[in-house]
C-alpha cells in the first residue's frame, strides 16, 4: 500500500481516534507544567514564583468537566445564547510555550473558539462559547497561580455571542500580546499611563467637552484604535488617527508630537490593552503634562454609560464586527452617503477590507470597497481563469500610512469628534 493510500485510509477511517489522541497529548502537555523547572531565587518578592515553587499540580488548572455532558458545554453557543469573553493580563511569564499548550487544551476541553496571544509580557484573549464554558474558563483563569494575583473577575468583558463568532481556535506565542511593533524589552507595560475608572473618565470627558473652544483646551481625547473602528463609533470631540494598524501608532505620535506638548492626554481603546503600551510610548516622549487611560476600555465604559459620551457602535474583531449600546449611527454608506454602520467584507475575494454599503447600494451591485476593487471583481467573475491580482486597491494606495494632523483640525458637524474620513471606501 502506498504512503498516500495510508494517509487517505487514516483520514477517512480513524479521524475520531486521531482527534481523541491529539486532545490527550495536549492535556498531557498542560499537565507537564507541574514539573516546571525550578525558578531562580532572584526576585523573591514575585508572588507568581512563590506560588509555583510549592509544587502546584497544574493538572488542577484544567477544570473537572466530568459532571457535564458534552452537550451541556456545547449547547447555547449561538449568538443569542452564548457569550464572548475579552480580557488581557500583563504579567511576567517565563514559559509562554507551555502556557500555550495549557491554553490550547483548556479551550478545546471547553469547546471554545477565538484567539489567545501569549508572550513573556502576559496574555490576551478573546474566546467564545456557551455561558457554562465561559464561566468555567473565567474560574480557571482566576484560580491559576500564574494570574490569580493579577486578574480579577472585572477584568473579563462579556458580550452576547458564542463559538459561532470565530471560525476556529487560534492560540499562539508572540513577542507582544498586542502588536505595536516595539519589543517589550524596549517599552514595558509597567510604564503605562494613569488608569481612570469609567466614572472618572466620564467626568474628565464631560469637563473637556464643556470648553467652548476644544482646540484651546489643555486636554486631548485620543482614540488609540484604527480608522475603521473609530469610523462607526467614538467619543465626542476625540482625536481619531487615520491609521490602519496599531503598529502605526508610534509613528503617528512621532509625526504629530506637537499635538501633545504640554497637554493632558485622555486615551481610550476597545478593552484597554492598546492603551497600556500606547500610553507608555507617549509618556516616554516626555512632552505631555499627564497621560491617562480608560480602564477596561470602551467595553467597560458602555456597561456603565450606554448613553454617555461614546456614540455609535463598538467595533470588535470577530464575525459580529460591531456591538450596539445606543441607537446613534455616526457613519455613512460609502456610496450614497446615507446613515449606515454595518460592515461587510469587500465582495472581491482577494481583498480583505471592510466596506460600509447600505442595502439600497448593495442591491445595485455596489459591494466592493472601492471602484477599482469593484472592477477587478467584475473582471474576475467574467474571466474566472484570471483570478489572481495584487491585493491593493485605491483605498490603500491613496491613504497616507501615517497622516500628519492639521494644526486647526476640522470638526465634524454636531460635535461627535474629529475623524479624518475619505469618501468612496470604508
Amino acid at each position: 500500500m502506498s504512503q498516500t493510500s495510508i494517509h487517505r485510509h487514516v483520514a477517512t477511517q480513524h479521524a475520531d481516534e486521531i482527534c481523541h489522541e491529539t486532545a490527550s497529548v495536549l492535556k498531557q502537555l498542560a499537565v507537564t507544567l507541574s514539573t516546571s523547572k525550578s525558578l531562580k531565587s532572584a526576585d523573591k518578592r514575585n508572588p507568581l514564583k512563590e506560588d509555583l515553587t510549592h509544587n502546584h499540580e497544574v493538572s488542577a488548572w484544567l477544570p473537572d468537566t466530568s459532571c457535564f455532558s458534552p452537550d451541556e458545554l456545547i449547547s447555547g453557543q449561538g449568538s443569542d445564547e452564548g457569550e464572548v469573553l475579552l480580557y488581557y493580563c500583563y504579567c511576567d511569564l517565563e514559559d509562554p510555550d507551555r502556557i500555550c499548550a495549557w491554553q490550547t487544551a483548556l479551550c478545546q476541553l471547553l469547546h471554545l473558539t477565538g484567539k489567545v496571544r501569549i508572550a513573556t509580557e502576559g496574555i490576551n484573549g478573546t474566546v467564545g462559547g456557551s455561558k457554562l464554558a465561559t464561566r468555567l474558563y473565567v474560574e480557571v483563569m482566576l484560580s491559576c497561580p500564574l494570574f490569580k494575583n493579577y486578574l480579577c473577575k472585572d477584568d473579563f468583558k462579556t458580550s452576547r455571542g458564542g463559538a459561532c463568532c470565530f471560525p476556529e481556535l487560534r492560540v499562539g506565542v508572540f513577542e507582544e500580546i498586542v502588536p505595536m511593533g516595539i519589543s517589550p524589552n524596549k517599552l514595558s507595560y509597567k510604564k503605562s499611563g494613569i488608569h481612570l475608572s469609567p466614572g472618572e473618565f466620564h467626568k474628565e470627558v464631560e469637563k473637556f467637552l464643556s470648553w467652548a473652544n476644544q482646540e484651546q483646551s489643555d486636554t486631548v481625547l485620543l482614540d488609540c484604535r484604527n480608522f475603521y473602528e473609530s469610523k462607526i463609533g467614538r467619543f465626542q470631540g476625540c482625536l481619531a488617527p487615520d491609521i490602519r494598524k496599531f503598529s502605526y501608532f508610534p509613528s503617528y505620535v512621532d509625526k504629530n508630537l506637537e499635538l501633545f506638548k504640554e497637554k493632558r492626554v485622555l486615551m481610550y481603546c476597545t478593552g484597554g490593552i492598546r492603551c497600556e503600551r500606547g500610553s507608555a510610548y507617549l509618556k516616554a516622549k516626555g512632552v505631555c503634562k499627564e497621560v491617562f487611560q480608560l480602564k477596561g476600555g470602551i467595553h467597560k465604559y458602555l456597561e456603565e454609560f450606554p448613553d454617555g459620551f461614546y456614540r455609535g457602535k463598538l467595533f470588535v474583531f470577530d464575525e459580529r464586527y460591531a456591538l450596539s449600546y445606543n441607537s446613534d449611527v455616526v457613519s455613512e454608506c460609502s456610496y450614497c452617503g446615507a446613515p449606515w454602520d454595518q460592515y461587510k467584507l469587500c465582495s472581491t475575494p482577494q481583498c480583505r477590507q471592510l466596506v460600509l454599503t447600505c442595502p439600497a447600494c448593495r442591491g445595485q451591485g455596489f459591494t466592493a470597497c472601492c471602484v477599482t476593487c469593484q472592477d477587478k471583481g467584475s473582471r474576475q467573475a467574467a474571466s474566472p481563469a484570471q483570478s489572481s491580482f495584487k491585493e491593493e486597491c485605491e483605498c490603500t494606495a491613496r491613504r497616507p500610512r501615517v497622516p500628519r494632523e492639521l494644526s486647526q483640525p476640522e470638526r465634524l458637524p454636531g460635535g461627535p469628534g474629529r475623524v479624518l474620513v475619505e469618501r468612496g471606501h470604508s
